[in-house]
């Protein structure tokens, strides 16, 4: 690892490769899904065709526990083709977005998947109508034990789930719901330009994507221009966005009560069996400990050297940065270290994938943004990265996504299929517990104070990031649903009060507020997915917590952590947490995410002093 003060960084940047031009040794290897495009269009033509023996088995489900486990056989087997067709022509999309061949293969899938689903909608309405004792005696037979969890699952439905035929217009319904965010999506992705700025390193375009970019810029006028320049963009909108996220919410509730829940978070929050006073703790909680949030945002004033600090001065470094290069092979050897915690295993199963082909490293033109983990039943635990050696960043990326691989490696082979899922709620708490190793083995063998320094003001910007600001949306999300539940409309003037309202105080009385600030909260992807944000929150609170807990204890504790990695869909998350060692029914862990925050903001203020 090469490591360079910011004014030495004066690399070119390359010019971006198209995909046909990458080397396969960089990129992931899909054969393990389909050797090839032929190979994949037969498998969707085998589905198609074993598709239509699904009505086959209607009105036979009750009939005995072996007629019941050859639907769920039939169903495994069309739901591992089915997962196998999606991830390889999702991930092939990603290769490049404009490649329409791709595209026409994500397409194929879309329909014939949607096709089945309407098909099957009479399945889960039957199972639900077998009666209580029948089942309770289907259960015990041999034939359906590795669908008990399954089956379990599906029957907390039971009370929610309606006739057939409202089964099926709502299956026949669901292509529809996502037409406020796919709106949002081409308005805020495609139709809406943001023009060109002057800066010192020349004209640059202001776009979605580069947005964070100029937040982060040192010089404040160049700051300055683009938010204002951006949201100028969304002002002229924001009736239109306004009113795309009143359908979203009206959408959500009306569902909620079509199926008799309470409420639209009683029914988000249900799958995963998530008491609604967990949603409650994590804001009451975050809200009793905004103090070191607000002390940060007063550091930033001294750091920044300005009399008051601005909406857009809150992402704007607080330190040079430290510029290293650290080529992919270093960066798996620095996580390596890292994870060295979790044993020989984990360890080397991680390195294999990422010194081989689970991953597809770096950018080429039309590859997707951003970076994910997709974990399959069969094929390997893929990462899309788009690694720049520049940047540590990345770094604790690839560590945060070989997190989300590793989980699926083990709930994979620890599960049968139909249950070895895990939820979202899950998902982060595996992947942030790799970040917070990496920062630990970081902080205490840095090559450089510099660095040191950049790794704990890094670690303070993601608990803002994780565990602040996504609090701060998860109330947002939380009044407007309640509003629309009072009768209450959604009109813009409504939302930007409500968001206003929520800036104000998780800002505090240091920040300045931008006329336009409160237009932020008409442009946020997440709340087109609602009550999905404070997973988020609880997820870095137990990351912490298993951190602190596998760190400082032994053999027992490690395993309790693994205990948590293999139970897959076995459990519902709160149970698979509590077993590893972090009660998320009590608002200790969130306390504790905090009092790490209120730390690493002390550390920061003893640098300046």
């Amino acid at each position: 690892m090469v490591l360079m003060s910011a004014g030495d960084a004066s690399v070119a940047s390359p010019r971006i490769p198209v995909r046909s031009e990458v080397d396969p040794c960089n990129t992931w290897d899909l054969t393990k899904l389909f050797p090839h495009t032929e190979a994949w269009y037969e498998g969707l033509a085998e589905y198609e065709k074993q598709a239509e023996r699904i009505p086959s088995f209607r009105a036979t489900l009750g009939i005995s526990p072996e007629s019941l486990a050859d639907y769920l056989d039939f169903s495994k087997t069309l739901g591992l083709l089915e997962e196998r067709l999606n991830y390889y022509s999702d991930l092939r999309q990603t290769e490049d977005e404009g490649d329409n061949a791709a595209r026409t293969m994500t397409g194929r899938f879309l329909m014939a998947a949607a096709q089945a689903q309407a098909a099957a909608s009479w399945a889960v309405p039957e199972i639900q109508a077998i009666p209580d004792p029948v089942m309770e005696r289907f259960l015990a037979h041999p034939r359906l034990e590795e669908y008990r969890v399954y089956l379990k699952k599906l029957l907390r439905y039971k009370p929610y789930i309606l006739s057939d035929r409202e089964e099926r217009l709502l299956a026949l319904h669901a292509e529809g719901e996502n037409l406020a965010s796919d709106a949002f999506s081409v308005l805020t992705n495609v139709d809406l330009e943001f023009g060109v700025l002057d800066t010192p390193e020349g004209k640059r375009p202001l776009s979605q994507s580069t947005w964070s970019v100029f937040m982060e810029h040192p010089d404040r006028d160049v700051r300055r221009r683009a938010y204002e320049a951006f949201y100028q963009r969304f002002d002229a909108h924001k009736t239109t966005l306004a009113a795309l996220y009143a359908g979203s919410v009206k959408q959500d509730v009306i569902k909620a009560r079509i199926r008799g829940f309470p409420s639209a978070r009683a029914q988000h929050l249900f799958p995963d069996a998530v008491p609604e006073t967990v949603y409650d703790n994590l804001i009451s909680t975050v809200s009793a400990n905004l103090a070191p949030l607000h002390r940060y945002y007063r550091l930033r004033k001294q750091a920044l050297g300005v009399d008051t600090v601005r909406h857009y001065d809150v992402y704007a470094p607080l330190i040079p940065k430290a510029v290293t290069q650290i080529p992919w092979n270093e960066a798996v050897d620095l996580i390596s270290a890292a994870l060295r915690p979790l044993g020989e295993e984990y360890v080397s199963v991680l390195r294999a994938g990422l010194l081989g082909r689970w991953a597809d490293r770096y950018e080429n033109k039309g590859k997707r943004s951003g970076a994910f983990s997709a974990g399959s039943y069969q094929g390997d635990p893929y990462i899309l990265m788009n690694y720049k050696e520049d940047s540590i960043r990345d770094v604790f990326t690839l560590a945060h996504e070989g997190g989300h691989s590793m989980h699926s490696w083990y709930s994979a082979r620890s599960n049968p299929f139909m249950h070895y899922g895990y939820t979202i709620f899950e998902a982060e708490v595996a992947s942030t517990f790799n970040e917070e190793l990496l920062f630990r083995y970081l902080n205490t063998t840095a090559a450089s104070p510099e660095l040191a320094r950049y790794g704990i003001n890094k670690r303070a910007d993601d608990l803002v990031a994780t565990l602040y600001r996504q609090t701060m949306f998860a109330e947002f999300e939380q009044r407007t649903h309640a509003l629309e539940e009072a009768g209450t409309p959604l009109t813009v003037e409504v939302l930007r009060a409500e968001y206003r309202a929520l800036l104000t105080k998780y800002f505090g009385p240091d920040m300045v507020l931008e006329e336009t600030s409160d237009l932020e909260g008409l442009r946020i992807p997440h709340f087109y997915r609602a009550f999905y944000v404070y997973k988020y929150a609880t997820g870095i609170s137990a990351a912490l917590a298993l951190a602190e807990r596998v760190l400082s204890g032994g053999e027992q504790e490690r395993q309790d952590y693994f205990t948590f990695l293999r139970s897959g869909g076995s459990r519902f998350p709160m149970e698979s947490l509590k077993l590893a060692g972090v009660d998320m029914a009590s608002p200790a862990p969130v306390e504790s995410a905090c009092a790490v925050f209120a730390k690493l903001v002390s550390a920061i203020a003893e640098g300046f002093s």
